[in-house]
């Protein structure tokens, strides 16, 4: 009795074996959507900065066959993309990884673009910011009665020709 419960539950084990096999076989292709994701984040290992997606060439069919073929055999898109670096180095890759000097391409430019952007801020809060004339006792800045005298004389003159032409 005891022989043939083991019996039985090695069978049913064997059997639940095959049965998952069978439906792993099942499952539907990777679409050409699915591939061209992955395909998009790699250039053509023959044509100059072309995506992968989108180059016509033998090359690049293949490449994406073997993208399709890894996807089916259940390969998540980080392995994939990491087998093509691993093959054929960062060169591949649409969007170099953040290692080494590499991330000196994502902190670079916005870097630049925010200090361009305080310089400029600064520049033109200098260039509309109006000028004072420092009136004080003695020193540059101070204006003696004669010379405000002849100033009056000159704003009022001024301001005769600019009421002449209205």
């Amino acid at each position: 009795m005891r022989k043939t419960l083991l019996i039985t539950i090695f069978a049913l084990i064997l059997s639940g074996s095959f049965f998952g096999r069978a439906f792993a076989q099942d499952t539907t292709p990777p679409t050409d959507d699915e591939v061209n994701a992955i395909a998009k984040q790699l250039f053509c290992p023959v044509c100059e900065s072309t995506p992968l997606d989108v180059c016509p060439t033998e090359a690049c069919h293949d490449w994406r066959e073997q993208i399709r073929t890894m996807l089916s055999e259940g390969k998540s898109e980080e392995e994939i993309l990491q087998y093509f670096t691993d093959q054929y180095g960062d060169k591949v890759r649409a969007t170099p990884p953040a290692t080494g000097l590499n991330w000196l391409v994502y902190i670079l430019p916005p870097t630049l673009i925010l200090i361009g952007a305080i310089i400029l801020f600064r520049s033109m809060r200098e260039w509309t910011k109006p000028k004072t004339v420092e009136t004080g006792v003695g020193g540059e800045g101070s204006a003696t009665p004669s010379d405000r005298s002849d100033q009056d004389d000159y704003v009022a003159r001024f301001e005769e020709e600019l009421k002449k032409r209205k």
